[in-house]
């Protein structure tokens, strides 16, 4: 099953969205900010993704800025950051099977659907 996690507030995530539904696949929509992700479930996708943390992280958002920025975080710490502020996640994530990317642009998704 596909499932791609999703911000309806943001335009890069709509996009990628309207690119996921033209593939006619049966796909779940998650909105994280309102069914934020567990630890497991975030850990789980950040393998998936095969980059560090860190890399998943909106390092230019407020909150990143004042609490996070120039701290020496361990990757552990940076998974509790984004647990803590699901607004830090960068979006949309489009997971498919064992494969994931971070649909920007949002042509990635042809790359695993």
């Amino acid at each position: 099953m596909i499932t791609i996690y999703h911000n309806p507030r943001c335009t890069k995530s709509r996009e990628g969205l309207a690119l996921v539904k033209q593939f006619d696949k049966p796909f779940v929509i998650r909105k994280y900010l309102e069914d934020p992700f567990t630890k497991e479930e975030l850990t789980s996708v950040i393998e998936k993704l095969g980059i560090p943390p860190i890399e998943l992280v909106r390092t230019k958002e407020k909150i990143w800025i004042e609490d996070y920025k120039g701290k020496d975080l361990t990757d552990k710490d940076i998974i509790e950051a984004m647990l803590l502020h699901p607004k830090l996640i960068e979006r949309p994530i489009v997971v498919n099977g064992n494969k994931a990317i971070i649909a920007r642009p949002k042509e990635l998704v042809n790359k695993i659907l």
